[in-house]
């Protein structure tokens, strides 16, 4: 997997050559627009065209001027000759640095929102295979109600989904160029050169800046990212609790050859989705720093720039990473539906209370009354291993209110499931017909 990762799109979005290669395409883009207002010569922009970095001498200009853009400029100058005095026209250099940068962040969002849409199909496609698959629902670690493995997928499809959502809107947040000058003003570029610039380069033009983008808009867009993969740290760690020897009711998957422990054969360890999770934990500590870069003094500063280095990139780099992952163990997890049915039995009947709790109540008794009087059988079931209908039929004050024909209604678990198929049609999923139940 990581083999494949490192061959990704992603990883070449964020290449130095790609970077430099967005500078150029900036700079091109705003001497084309400086032509169409008769600043500078049309048959000065196809010398200006044939420009190109060799980043070997960029390396070594980069040592004189220790200026990264500046070192750009002229090895852009030596490739072109003299067109080169109309590059960089009125511009400041984060003029072309965080116009590139919002291309870089466009298309890093469309690898993305790629891996979100296809991470959405197979939890579909999962939730829907296993839609009739009942499992015991916990909260707070402890046996709660039944529900089913398909529904538990259906709310991480549906969560997915909402980051979709935020991701496209993060895009359109960072889609932004600006191309105004040291301090926004426009003095030494005309707005109408901005306006034309980001039209060619598919960008909107930021409606006011200073010297650079306001980072609110590169904060919004790596808090997206961390929470996205806070979900998949979500999912990944019910996996983890689910693939527990004494669960194993879920298991990501385990190939022929592979090893979990260098000391015990027998181990198959969640590392998959351990991954995920200790990534994610990364991503939301980008996030943090991007958020202390909005602010900056006066019309800026560059304590963002040094870190943006490597919080922009590597949010990216580890949510497409992460994202790969994860789909790839949905698409093979291991379920174990035998293994539910066990666990779902392991109280002896207790998670039926709140039924009989319920059809007291409907034959009259108080809500306190039944509460206390199913509470008093369910601990006796809990701490002496007893069948919690058996108790039930032995409880005289059970038995007065209700039959064994309704205690075996009770016990059913299709009265959990009933409203599974319409929660699914809700969610626009369709699939195979639910199987009835069998009682307790």
């Amino acid at each position: 997997m990581i083999e494949r990762y490192s061959r990704s799109r992603m990883k070449k979005v964020w290449s130095d050559k790609n970077k430099f290669d967005k500078w150029l395409q900036v700079e091109i883009a705003v001497c084309e627009s400086w032509a169409d207002l008769g600043r500078i010569p049309a048959e000065a922009i196809r010398g200006i065209k044939k420009a190109s970095v060799d980043m070997n001498r960029m390396a070594e200009i980069l040592k004189e001027t220790h200026h990264d853009v500046t070192a750009f400029l002229n090895t852009i100058s030596e490739s072109i000759g003299e067109e080169s005095r109309f590059v960089h026209l009125g511009l400041t250099s984060s003029d072309v640095m965080d116009t590139a940068l919002a291309l870089q962040l466009k298309e890093a969002a469309d690898i993305l929102v790629e891996d979100v849409v296809t991470l959405i199909k197979v939890l579909e496609q999962k939730a829907v295979l296993f839609k009739d698959t009942i499992m015991i629902g916990r909260t707070h670690g402890v046996h709660a109600e039944p529900i089913t493995f398909g529904l538990k997928l259906a709310l991480w499809a549906q969560e997915m989904k909402r980051h979709l959502h935020r991701l496209e809107e993060a895009k359109k947040a960072v889609s932004v160029g600006k191309i105004s000058g040291v301090v926004g003003t426009y003095a030494a570029v005309q707005p109408e050169i901005e306006v034309k610039t980001c039209a060619r380069l598919c960008l909107s033009p930021a409606p006011v800046s200073n010297q650079i983008i306001q980072r609110d808009r590169h904060a919004q867009f790596v808090t997206t990212l961390a929470i996205i993969a806070s979900s998949l740290e979500k999912f990944a760690t019910e996996i983890r609790a689910l693939q527990r020897t004494e669960i194993l009711e879920a298991e990501e998957p385990f190939s022929t050859g592979q090893t979990g422990s260098s000391a015990m054969p027998h181990k198959r360890n969640p590392e998959l989705c351990e991954r995920v999770c200790g990534l994610a934990r990364l991503i939301r500590g980008y996030a943090l720093t991007s958020m202390e870069n909005i602010a900056l003094w006066h019309e800026r500063d560059i304590s963002h720039s040094s870190n943006e280095r490597v919080i922009l990139p590597d949010s990216c780099l580890a949510l497409d990473y992460i994202l790969d992952i994860f789909t790839g163990v949905m698409k093979g997890l291991q379920v174990y539906p035998q293994n539910m049915k066990r666990n779902l039995e392991l109280t002896q009947g207790l998670i039926f209370s709140q039924n009989v709790m319920l059809a007291l109540v409907g034959k009259g008794m108080s809500r306190q009354q039944a509460y206390e009087l199913t509470q008093r059988n369910a601990m006796k079931a809990w701490q002496n291993r007893t069948p919690f209908i058996d108790l039930l039929k032995s409880d005289r004050d059970v038995m007065a209110l209700l039959t064994e024909k309704d205690l075996k209604a009770i016990f059913d678990y299709q009265r959990f499931l009933k409203h599974i198929d319409k929660i699914f049609v809700r969610l626009g999923l369709t699939g195979k017909k639910r199987r009835p139940s069998n009682k307790k």
